[in-house]
């Protein structure tokens, strides 16, 4: 069974960010996830990351995009 983007964005979140997210509505959390996506698939630095270790990928875009968020 696959995952949806935001299930696969709440995984690569640490606990305390998991439950904030998971606290906000799906629309924020989709555009969250959306944001996350992009940002796996436009960072040639996470390319190389992925390559060693994807789960740390994963969870380096969505550190950035929580960062971006608080920005």
């Amino acid at each position: 069974m696959s995952m949806d983007s935001v299930e696969r964005f709440l995984t690569a979140l640490d606990p305390e960010h998991r439950d904030a997210v998971s606290a906000k509505p799906h629309e924020e959390q989709q555009r969250l996830a959306d944001a996350w996506e992009r940002e796996l698939a436009d960072d040639t630095e996470l390319d190389t990351l992925d390559e060693l270790s994807p789960p740390a990928a994963e969870a380096e875009a969505a550190r950035r995009v929580l960062g971006l968020e608080a920005g």
